[in-house]
């Protein structure tokens, strides 16, 4: 199983390359996570933020792998611990088809993006800065796989 994070936003920098590629590389090949960056849609003072959504959410669903289960990262989303995500990981890999995890750019996800997704997960009730949402989820995504194989990255 593959697992797609599709992320508004390029040009990233140095520090969230790092942290990211840090944890992708810790995944097993059976387990991979494939990054898609796809570009902000350009922002101006007379901007609609609801047409911005709109074109980036058109982006995005052009970008979900054919068959695949799709999971936004929404504030209304559900939130898990750490234990919990471990055993959505292993009902996600029971599956047999690949999971896209999206984020969406500085407004949000479009409607559409939100009705195509099959769940919505939220990773805290704090807003956090997008670059930074591509670490927690790898470090995140890593962290489940070890509780799953029992290694001993996670101490509880």
């Amino acid at each position: 199983m593959k697992i797609h994070l599709i992320a508004v936003g390029t040009k990233m920098p140095a520090w969230v390359q790092t942290g990211f590629t840090e944890y992708q590389k810790r995944l097993p090949e059976h387990l991979a996570l494939v990054l898609h960056e796809l570009p902000l849609e350009k922002r101006s003072a007379g901007s609609s933020v609801d047409k911005i959504k709109d074109k980036e959410g058109q982006l995005i669903l052009k970008t979900l792998p054919k068959r695949c289960h799709v999971i936004a990262l929404d504030e209304h989303g559900r939130e898990f611990t750490s234990v919990q995500l471990a055993g959505k990981l292993e009902e996600l890999q029971t599956l047999g088809m690949d999971a896209a995890v999206i984020i969406g750019g500085p407004d949000g996800l479009s409607p559409a993006v939100l009705q195509r997704a099959d769940e919505a997960w939220a990773l805290s009730r704090l807003t956090l800065p997008h670059p930074l949402v591509r670490i927690i989820i790898a470090e995140t995504l890593y962290r489940a796989f070890s509780i799953t194989q029992a290694l001993p990255y996670h101490r509880a």
